[in-house]
């Protein structure tokens, strides 16, 4: 049976994904789909990467691109580093890309210039690293910037009465564009939950991997999802973006 799998954000961290990974056991039929944010946190996060693009010869692999993504391709093309970026993970990055050849490198920025903003597929789901403001869809979407950093879509479905009904006038319009939406970028943490989280129709995949909590992933079918250790925990002397 093919399965579609979705994986939540890494930040660096290479050990929980090859934990989940093996939990994980995919198979040549399946489809992973990961959720950005593949950088910064952890001190692999160019190990990460290498890992990713060999992952995409084996399976069907689809990559959404993320804020810190974005970050770390600017650094990568330009050498620009931003400072806001070097607090928030950054520098981890910016170290563990200093033994890489330059040939290495390029085939990274090329791993960063083709992933996706959103990935919609053929049973009207959307994959999305954090949201879309417009009310027509991520496809009318006025704001780029949104893809990687709106929370507002989030922040709805938590405020949401759970007992309200699809059919009322109050039903959050954006919700209605889709059967379910899977998200990253904001830590499940927040809620105090450290497992995959749905609010509304969307689900949230991020359990806090780039802090105190595991790296995840979920099949959007049935619902079971997988988890590593907390990645603090493979990590022992470092302290993510704790």
């Amino acid at each position: 049976m093919k399965r579609t799998i979705v994986i939540g954000d890494i930040h660096g961290g290479l050990r929980a994904l090859h934990q989940l990974m093996a939990k994980i056991n995919p198979t040549e039929n399946d489809k992973l789909i990961f959720l950005g944010d593949y950088v910064d946190g952890w001190s692999e996060s160019a190990q990460v990467i290498s890992y990713l693009i060999d992952l995409e010869t084996k399976y069907e692999c689809i990559f959404i691109k993320g804020n810190h993504d974005i970050w770390c391709e600017e650094w990568l093309k330009n050498k620009l580093e931003n400072s806001t970026w070097l607090t928030q993970g950054g520098k981890y990055t910016v170290t563990s890309y200093l033994t890489l050849q330059n040939d290495t490198i390029n085939n990274h920025i090329l791993f960063f210039e083709r992933m996706r903003n959103f990935y919609i597929d053929g049973e009207n789901n959307l994959y999305i690293h954090a949201g879309f403001s417009s009310m027509h869809g991520p496809e009318k979407e006025h704001y780029s910037s949104n893809f990687s950093w709106d929370r507002t879509l989030w922040e709805t479905a938590v405020s949401m009465d759970k007992h309200l009904k699809k059919h009322s006038e109050l039903y959050p319009k954006r919700l209605l564009l889709f059967k379910e939406i899977f998200i990253g970028h904001t830590p499940t943490l927040t809620l105090n939950v450290d497992v995959p989280l749905n609010k509304a129709n969307i689900w949230n995949i991020d359990t806090g991997a780039a802090f105190h909590g595991k790296l995840s992933a979920i099949n959007i079918d049935t619902k079971e999802f997988w988890q590593s250790d907390k990645v603090m925990d493979l990590y022992p002397d470092e302290k993510g973006r704790n």
